[in-house]
């Protein structure tokens, strides 16, 4: 899907880590959540409560997790999931555009 109708987009930016990852949140009528986002070269650790769903848009990036030993690439049009309550590890080597999906 490239595009999403009859959404409200919180204006605030999620920023982190001094604003080389940024996202806005998409609230869908469900209850349901994604954000859309870049990432900027660089290495990165996120940790979930929720399950999540990673798709790139542009770009591509690497990514494990925690504990792991093989980083696995994604590139555009592959996506990947992370399992609730972990820690993940991403590096990008080009700036990243990325829609992540939010499980419950």
């Amino acid at each position: 899907m490239s595009e999403f109708n009859n959404v409200t987009v919180v204006k605030k930016a999620n920023i982190y880590f001094g604003g080389q990852v940024t996202s806005r949140s998409v609230l869908f009528p469900d209850g349901s959540k994604k954000t859309l986002g870049v990432m900027q070269p660089g290495e990165y650790e996120f940790s979930t409560g929720v399950a999540e769903i990673m798709e790139v848009l542009s770009g591509e990036l690497k990514w494990q997790l925690q504990g792991e030993h093989e980083w696995k690439k994604v590139v555009v049009g592959e996506s990947f999931n992370v399992p609730a309550n972990s820690v993940f590890l991403m590096k990008m080597s080009v700036v990243t555009d990325y829609c992540c999906s939010f499980g419950s």
